[in-house]
């Protein structure tokens, strides 16, 4: 019986957790509606809290009124759905769409990229710092300090939708997903979920409260853009490409993901590096 427990562990597994959380009518909650729904309700919240918080800021000035915030989550919303939409369509899947255009519409059957949504929202609160009289990195560090909480929730719902998963292994832990092919796979939904989403919020936090890198605009919008871009050209080695992409260029390990990301890091260190202090409280 001991030897039994000395050998190496197969695999681990699948929880098969139903995807729909619960079914209303005609109406289906799924947990990837719910990630997202989550997510920028934690990121408005945590926001609210940075701002209103004195002791982050300069002098005790805070740099943007609450109500802005409250405002501020429409247009945050619509650019993550409308961007992050946009974005797969044209980066992972356009053929499929230019022949079924109406599915373009069909969001509830996933198919959502993190670098659309970005693009999304910087647009979005970039129009919305201007019309605010807010400035546009000031409201860009604030939100993208909470943003990996839902990143790492949209994860944890790509894992139990058995989706995006990683790249075949015979690690102890290594899963076999119900829709994976006969292969025990990197669970990299999770991968993804522990340095996008908690690693890198305990990250920004600490540069919020310990190093007080609020002051200093775009340093902690840019750590984030460096930082997801870090994390998810590091588990792109591991999770399996998608299967209309493969990889690219003739590799056998170039993906989308990591084209994408490689800009984001040297966008996050440029903002890093030329960041400097406040001079002046900003006005709301």
């Amino acid at each position: 019986m001991s030897e039994y427990f000395l050998l190496p562990l197969a695999s681990l597994p699948f929880p098969n957790i139903d995807p729909v959380i619960v079914n209303i009518g005609p109406l289906a909650v799924h947990w990837y509606g719910v990630g997202y729904i989550v997510g920028i309700l934690f990121a408005w919240w945590y926001a609210k809290r940075l701002v209103t918080n004195a002791s982050l800021w300069p002098d005790g000035k805070l740099p943007m009124k609450p109500e802005d915030l409250d405002d501020f989550i429409v247009w945050a919303a619509i650019g993550v759905v409308l961007g992050g939409r946009t974005g797969y369509v044209l980066f992972y899947d356009l053929p499929r769409y230019i022949a079924h255009p109406l599915d373009i519409f069909a969001v509830w059957q996933g198919g959502m990229s993190f670098h659309g949504g970005l693009l999304g929202v910087i647009l979005a609160m970039t129009l919305f710092s201007l019309k605010r009289g807010i400035h546009t990195w000031t409201l860009f560090d604030v939100v993208a300090a909470g943003v990996p909480v839902g990143l790492g929730l949209v994860r944890v719902a790509n894992f139990i939708n058995s989706e995006l998963w990683g790249r075949p292994s015979d690690v102890p832990w290594a899963i076999e997903f119900p829709n994976g092919g006969p292969f025990t796979r990197h669970p990299s939904q999770l991968y993804e979920a522990l340095l996008e989403g908690l690693v890198l919020f305990l990250v920004l936090r600490f540069l919020t409260h310990s190093r007080l890198k609020l002051r200093t605009p775009r340093f902690v919008g840019g750590a984030f853009i460096c930082g997801y871009g870090l994390s998810r050209i590091f588990v792109e080695f591991f999770r399996e490409p998608d299967q209309q992409l493969g990889y690219l260029l003739g590799t056998n390990w170039l993906t989308m993901g990591m084209i994408l990301s490689t800009p984001m890091v040297l966008a996050g260190i440029w903002a890093m590096a030329t960041a400097k202090p406040m001079t002046k409280p900003q006005a709301a």
